[in-house]
């Protein structure tokens, strides 16, 4: 089975995409999920809703939306064009969708992780001195670790499978915004694409299994470690 070069730069597109969602959502993920789990406020149903909103939207009005407001007409994209941040039809607005995709996956993995952690652990270690911020960095985060990694690989799984709302915010440009979906919904399209199709399918799959094993195998070195 041997590839084109526009099969593998749809692999490489999709590569670079999903790997810089997963690591910009990361960080907002873990503040989102620390906030869901450990702090009662006003209107924290809402904030839940509107994390969780879409897992539940059409990926296509996701594109719709991000195309509203971070196009080069939009209130946010006219904006960041005025610096020269361009995310319309670009590959930083596919890994932007990807990663709003993603991230409510990411926020469950690891609230539940938040959650399952005794806060006795983190207030024995504040009771020695030890500044909260330390805490969290020494204590919480290893504790949590498991759900950090199986929250990172479901982000980067969904930003590797996205295509909604990708196409719909960026569409579906050869070498810029073609990731391995849209590669395949247009090889899917075109009389006798079917093979090159069935290629893209398979190194898909391959990609998919090879990052959940690899997070499995670590998930449980970790949870070795710290004495699960």
């Amino acid at each position: 089975m041997s590839f084109t070069p526009e099969e593998l730069a749809a692999l490489g597109l999709s590569l670079k995409v999903s790997l810089w969602a997963t690591l910009l959502s990361l960080p907002l993920a873990v503040a989102m999920a620390w906030l869901l789990a450990r702090r009662e406020f006003a209107g924290k149903a809402v904030l839940s809703a509107l994390v969780h909103l879409p897992l539940v939207l059409p990926p296509v009005v996701t594109g719709y939306l991000l195309l509203l407001g971070f196009g080069r007409q939009g209130w946010l994209g006219g904006a960041l064009d005025s610096v020269g941040i361009v995310l319309a039809f670009r590959w930083t607005g596919a890994a932007l969708a990807a990663a709003i995709m993603g991230f409510p996956l990411m926020v469950r993995a690891i609230r539940l992780g938040f959650e399952a952690v005794d806060p006795r652990l983190e207030e024995a270690a504040a009771t020695l001195g030890a500044p909260r911020a330390q805490v969290f960095v020494t204590v919480t985060l290893p504790l949590i670790a498991p759900a950090l990694l199986a929250g990172a690989v479901l982000g980067f799984a969904k930003a590797m499978g996205e295509f909604g709302a990708t196409i719909t915010f960026v569409a579906n440009i050869p070498g810029e915004t073609r990731t391995l979906p849209s590669a395949i919904y247009t090889y899917l399209q075109v009389p006798g694409g079917e093979a090159a199709a069935l290629r893209l399918l398979s190194l898909s799959l391959v990609v998919a299994v090879g990052a959940v094993l690899a997070s499995e195998l670590l998930a449980r070195r970790m949870a070795k470690r710290i004495g699960r």
